[in-house]
């Protein structure tokens, strides 16, 4: 790692891999020939052409997804995605959400601008510090969907098993834990990721769709760019898309096909985490928020003993070079976001100053 970087724990947007940043420093006055930046470039052009569908296909491999399913790459990040899932899936106005933390809470706010949203389970009750059992949901038949998120970026739990929908149609918010291990796409209708916690810069989602799931029977207030069907039936391309951002998502997928593809990246994390989670549970001064068999791989919540005290650790591993330790501002605590990008050295690091804080501390 280079001395001028720090270890970036940060929610999002979060760490690249350092090859991917070197790599795209490479091409960033000339790619490959062209004379120009990515970022300059055409979206209607035949380079252009190439890094978008290479994209898609290096996507389509990494996941295994399957033929029936578009690849969309839509502007607006993941807040955009909470009105477009109601918008495009409520035939019946009807649809199922699952309540674990912050995010879907959010999403829960939005859909109920467009029908009427039943809230099928909550981890409320224990300030969503763990998944609520789904394994025999009360679905009504005419529902529409059922959503979850599968990782909640704030409050640091995680789906293991996902629920019983009963045949519904499973809409999942993967943004946080998006090319972090292997996902059976069959299982879903919808799958949606904001980009820049996982893959790559601000400012785009993926969304991976069942082709039955596009409607052209839209209601009249939706937009035309809000539709899926119109990015599906222009590849991503009926207006100027985040090209810059597509480009270094690219590069990222074609840097997990690389190292070994999913079921290796989940092995990094797995062990990333277990570094983390074994200082939490031996320590006196610390501890982890989350319901152990919940934990997120991606997002550790943790506290101390008073408020005051994770301000002070916070603003310790900010001058030690560990920034974005401060938990989100709802919930307060500390947060270690340790994507597919943070190096197994950046949780060794933090773990050994937090385990030093602790004996000075004592």
């Amino acid at each position: 790692m280079q001395h001028d970087r720090i270890f970036n724990f940060s929610a999002g947007p979060a760490m690249m891999p350092e090859p991917v940043l070197e790599e795209i420093r490479q091409e960033l006055m000339n790619y490959q020939g062209s004379g120009m930046c990515v970022m300059e470039m055409s979206h209607r052009s035949p380079v252009f052409q190439q890094i978008i569908d290479q994209a898609e296909a290096d996507l389509r491999r990494l996941m295994e997804i399957p033929d029936n399913y578009k690849v969309l790459f839509v502007q607006g990040g993941g807040t955009l995605q909470f009105a477009m899932v109601p918008m495009n899936l409520m035939k019946n106005g009807k649809a199922c959400y699952v309540e674990t933390g912050s995010w879907s809470k959010k999403a829960i706010a939005e859909a109920k601008k467009y029908g009427e949203v039943t809230v099928i389970a909550s981890s409320a009750d224990k300030n969503f510090t763990y998944i609520p059992d789904c394994s025999q949901l009360d679905i009504p038949d005419d529902c529409d969907y059922v959503y979850i998120c599968e990782n909640e970026t704030i409050n640091g739990v995680t789906w293991n098993q996902l629920p019983n929908t009963k045949g519904h149609v499973l809409v999942a918010d993967q943004s946080s834990l998006f090319l972090s291990r292997p996902c059976k796409v069959s299982d879903y209708g919808l799958i949606w990721a904001g980009v820049q916690k996982n893959v790559g810069p601000a400012g785009l989602a993926v969304v991976i769709i069942r082709e039955d799931l596009l409607r052209e029977d839209l209601p009249t207030y939706v937009p035309t760019y809000l539709s899926y069907k119109t990015h599906a039936d222009n590849s991503s391309l009926y207006n100027t898309p985040n090209c810059w951002a597509i480009y270094c998502c690219g590069k990222v997928f074609r840097y997990l096909l690389e190292i070994g593809g999913l079921e290796e990246m989940a092995r990094r994390n797995e062990a990333k985490a277990k570094i983390l989670y074994d200082f939490l549970d031996h320590s006196q001064l610390f501890r982890g928020a989350v319901v152990p068999g919940d934990r997120s791989l991606m997002n550790v919540p943790f506290v101390t003993v008073d408020k005051e005290l994770d301000l002070q650790v916070a603003a310790a591993c900010k001058a030690a070079g560990f920034d974005n330790l401060k938990g989100h501002k709802s919930v307060g605590g500390l947060r270690a976001s340790i994507y597919n990008a943070m190096p197994v050295e950046g949780v060794q690091a933090l773990v050994d100053f937090l385990r030093e804080f602790e004996a000075n501390y004592r």
